[in-house]
């Protein structure tokens, strides 16, 4: 295994790593809109917020040596199922080569966040 560390996403919150790489498929923790230079939430409203996550997951991809053309997977956290399409909206613009993907309403994020997507991508 190898571990995928990055000061250009959110550092992990908790007993975890930012990423795992094993056999050439990276494994992605679940990216939410924080800013890593500060540590702070970025953003207020759903779009603002998928904007960071993505953000994120795009410097763990790069990190891992891949990117969004590679992601095979993502599961994604609203707070919300009503920012369904705002979400949307936003996630389409990187994840253009429409990997798999769940998509479900959570009673509770992290930090109170709107949202959050974790990956699974091939390096």
């Amino acid at each position: 295994m190898n571990y995928i560390s990055t000061d250009k996403a959110p550092a992990a919150i908790g007993p975890y790593s930012q990423g795992v790489v094993v056999n050439g498929i990276a494994f992605f923790s679940g990216q939410i809109p924080i800013d890593p230079a500060t540590g702070q939430v970025s953003g207020e409203t759903i779009e603002e917020q998928t904007e960071r996550s993505c953000r994120n997951v795009g410097a763990l991809l790069e990190a891992a040596g891949s990117s969004f053309g590679h992601v095979i997977k993502t599961t994604c956290f609203l707070a919300d199922i009503a920012d369904f399409a705002a979400f949307n909206a936003v996630y389409e613009k990187y994840f253009v080569s429409k990997p798999a993907r769940s998509c479900v309403a959570v009673k509770d994020l992290p930090k109170g966040v709107l949202c959050e997507i974790e990956a699974v991508a091939e390096v």
